[in-house]
């Protein structure tokens, strides 16, 4: 860095900053290509059992007389069952649709609306084959751990338009 080439000694720090921030600017941006997108700690629960697997996808719900759910799979066609909270388990159920197996949107009508702040369970049960629901044969699913399929979701004014009842 001699003083007669008219760079000074500022400008040379002034590049060698400019080029390590390019630098880390561009290993952020291109560098993580392979990494893997972060785990959903809400997703839903599963059963897999190497012949396919039970799942209920679905968010909190806006107030009314309806409940949305974006996903439902099932290995076997079965049920859906809305449940009212009791002390923080499933109580009565207030709604149910029939589900095809496979992976279906789901659209349930409630006979007690749900309403801002409550609890409710959306739970997965078999049928036994007449397609008609009943709590004593139609028993809810359980995962490979034993545990019910189901998930815990609030009625709340902040759900959304688009999940409207």
């Amino acid at each position: 860095m001699n003083p007669d080439t008219g760079i000074k000694t500022w400008q040379w720090v002034v590049t060698i900053i400019v080029i390590i921030v390019l630098i880390v600017i561009g290993v952020m941006v291109f560098g993580n290509k392979g990494a893997k997108a972060p785990v959903d700690t809400s997703a839903p629960v599963t059963d897999t059992t190497g012949q396919g697997s039970n799942s209920i996808v679905m968010s909190d719900q806006y107030p009314g007389n309806v409940v949305y759910l974006s996903s439902v799979q099932l290995q076997k066609a079965g049920w859906v069952e809305i449940h009212k909270d009791n002390a923080g388990q499933p109580g009565a159920y207030i709604g149910s649709a029939f589900v095809q197996s496979g992976i279906n949107p789901v659209k349930i009508t409630l006979t007690e609306p749900v309403i801002d702040g409550g609890t409710y369970y959306a739970m997965l049960h078999s049928d036994n084959g007449d397609q008609k629901f009943d709590a004593t044969v139609d028993l809810p699913l359980k995962d490979a751990s034993g545990n019910i399929i189901m998930r815990v979701f609030h009625g709340s004014v902040t759900a959304g338009n688009n999940v409207k009842g």
